[in-house]
Formats: structure tokens, C-alpha cells, sequence
């Protein structure tokens, strides 16, 4: 096979050898995943030029058949990592059919990533109205024009819907729409993961049966 030149090469000894990074630090456990992840986080933030809260969010449909694609975390804590979209997405309908999805934290700069996986659930409407109000005007007024997932005839057809709704809600507020949300993922794995040379990377796995349980932890094989 013709190697393709877009392709980075494998690392070499000499690369492996010049990386950076802390790799001579252990992964250990803590008592808590989310107290872990909000370290790592915070690294992150300091780290990552854009957007450190990034996340492909892993769904399947009710033939499943999977679905991936990037979105921002907006929330977490020991109940879950939080994210909002249009109901009437791809991923919203998905989600609503098959209420159960994967997560994936890459932060490239730190060397490290973090998985998730668990149940979804709906945030509540006072979690909703909150955050959406939150958001800059010209979003909360892009969300009614958007018809999130749908064909698009031309980029004018979603100017004209943007320009309708900015004129409707005039210099008033702009609520949520009802098709609008949050979901949660209520996670029963957590995987934290670290670079290390040569491929033998640290795998540090949180497992619990549900939502209830508490956490158990175990070191993977790279």
C-alpha cells in the first residue's frame, strides 16, 4: 500500500524521546471522577487555544446506526456534563429515540483525553430558560431562525428567517423556544487517558452500575 503523504509518520525513538510533557507523573485515582476531570479541565482552559469545553458527543438512531459531531459542554457536575442544542436536530431526535450516548474531551495541547458514556436525560426548564438566557441576543434570535438539521435552500433563505425573528422580538426579550433544550448524560464510565511514550499510555477507568452506585476505578492496557 502507497503510504499517503497527508498522513503524519509513526513517531520515531528520537521523537519519543524529545517529547514534552508529564509523562514521568503517575495517573492516579482520585476520590471523585469530576474532581479529576475539573483539574484537567482547568489545565485545559490555561492550555487549549480555543474552545477547552469541546466534546464530540456520540449518538445512534433508533436502527443504530451512530452519529458523531463536536458541541460544547455547558455544565458538569457530580449529576452529569450538560450540553443544549435544538430538539428538532439530527441529535435531538436521536437522543429522544435512543436516550444513551459516549463523550470524548481531546485536548491535544495537554496530551490527554477523556471518554464518557452513560444515559441521557432532560435538563429541567429552569436549567433551559436560565442558560439561554445567558447567550448573546443574535443567538437566542439565530435559534428560532434555525431550523436546525433541515435542507437549506441558500444562505438568504436563513438571513430572511434571522431578520424576521430580530424584527418580531423588536428591542424586547427573547424567550426560548420550546424546541430548544439541554441534555444531560448521566455517566456510569469515565475513562481518563494520558500520552506516554511508545504508545504504553495511562488508562485510568471510574465504573459504577447506575447513577446510585458508587464509583469503582481499575487501570486498562493501553
Amino acid at each position: 500500500m502507497t503510504a499517503n503523504t497527508l498522513i503524519p509518520p509513526t513517531p520515531s525513538e528520537a521523537d519519543y524521546q524529545a517529547a514534552t510533557g508529564d509523562h514521568q507523573l503517575e495517573l492516579e485515582a482520585s476520590a471523585s471522577p469530576f474532581e479529576l476531570f475539573g483539574t484537567w479541565l482547568k489545565e485545559a482552559k490555561e492550555k487549549e487555544i480555543n474552545d477547552a469545553n469541546a466534546m464530540a458527543l456520540a449518538t445512534a438512531d433508533s436502527d443504530g446506526l451512530p452519529d458523531v459531531r463536536m458541541v460544547l459542554l455547558k455544565d458538569f457536575d457530580p449529576q452529569g456534563f450538560v450540553f443544549y442544542t435544538n430538539l428538532e436536530s439530527y441529535k435531538g431526535q436521536q437522543l429522544s429515540d435512543n436516550p444513551q450516548a459516549a463523550l470524548c474531551f481531546h485536548w491535544k495541547s495537554l496530551r490527554r483525553q477523556v471518554r464518557v458514556r452513560g444515559a441521557i436525560t432532560s435538563v429541567s426548564q429552569e436549567e433551559a430558560d436560565a442558560y439561554f438566557a445567558s447567550r448573546a441576543r443574535d443567538s437566542r434570535i439565530g435559534a428560532w431562525a434555525s431550523a436546525q438539521s433541515r435542507p437549506l435552500e441558500d444562505r438568504f433563505a436563513l438571513e430572511k428567517n434571522v431578520a424576521s425573528y430580530a424584527l418580531k422580538f423588536g428591542i424586547g426579550e427573547v424567550p426560548r423556544p420550546d424546541f430548544w433544550s439541554g441534555f444531560r448524560l448521566v455517566p456510569i464510565r469515565i475513562e481518563f487517558w494520558r500520552d506516554r511514550p511508545f504508545r504504553l499510555h495511562d488508562r485510568l477507568e471510574f465504573m459504577r452500575g447506575d447513577a446510585t452506585a458508587p464509583w469503582s476505578t481499575s487501570k486498562l492496557y493501553p
